[in-house]
């Protein structure tokens, strides 16, 4: 079993975690984190997490109880964080654009569904990618996949918008790709500050969409009034 060799802080903890920063602009992955199979992650985790509830003083022997770990186990592997393996990375099919659309295409209102990676509370919002064809289309479900393999891990905001930004660059063989992302963190709205109502915009901006112009024609695309220059 691996060790983990804390050097920093309570308090740096506690600032990294509260103020949601991200330190990684890849996710953070050991060298040795597809070494073992998933059914082995999963009997590992549910030994983990039936340690918790132990922990925490829940009687396992409930019916309601007895099969939470390998629930929440199996949900971790093959679903909340499914993002982690590059097997599940969706192969995004691309096809020559042979009707020769020039204008940007915006597939909007993609839902994203995450997990902040401080906390591992739910991240709910909606994606909104853009790109402008240099010679290839993309399949529009495709555009949905990448958000969502991408999405299905330990995530900050700001490194999800880039990563479906720079998947797609590299799908399309263009820099001609914008992403924006609206979306609400739990570890905000429920803990800490507890503030229900607020939500974070990030975007990342690639090639043309670096344009003032066709930056605001994306966002009005998507009906978000918000400036980013």
């Amino acid at each position: 079993m691996f060790e983990i060799h804390n050097n920093m802080t309570d308090d740096r903890i506690d600032e990294i975690g509260e103020n949601h920063v991200g330190t990684s602009a890849t996710t953070p992955l050991r060298a040795d984190a597809f070494d073992i199979s998933d059914e082995e992650k999963i009997a590992k985790i549910q030994e983990s997490v039936k340690d918790i509830l132990i922990t925490l003083g829940m009687d396992l022997t409930d019916d309601s109880l007895q099969g939470t770990p390998k629930r929440v186990a199996k949900a971790f592997v093959n679903e909340l964080f499914m993002g982690l393996n590059p097997k599940n990375k969706p192969k995004a099919s691309t096809f020559d654009n042979n009707y020769k659309y020039g204008e940007m295409l915006v597939e909007k209102n993609i839902i994203v569904y995450s997990t902040c990676e401080h906390h591992l509370l739910p991240i709910i919002g909606r994606a909104h990618v853009a790109y402008i064809s240099n010679g290839k289309v993309i399949g529009l479900s495709k555009m949905n996949r990448l958000v969502e393999y991408f999405a299905k891990r330990p995530q900050v905001q700001e490194r999800l918008t880039m990563q479906v930004v720079q998947a797609m660059q590299e799908a399309l063989g263009t820099d001609d790709v914008a992403c924006v992302i609206d979306a609400k963190h739990l570890c905000v709205n429920s803990r800490g500050i507890k503030d229900i109502e607020s939500s974070t915009v990030t975007a990342e901006f690639g090639g043309k969409f670096k344009n003032k112009e066709t930056k605001r024609e994306f966002l009005d695309y998507i009906k978000l009034n918000t400036t980013f220059d």
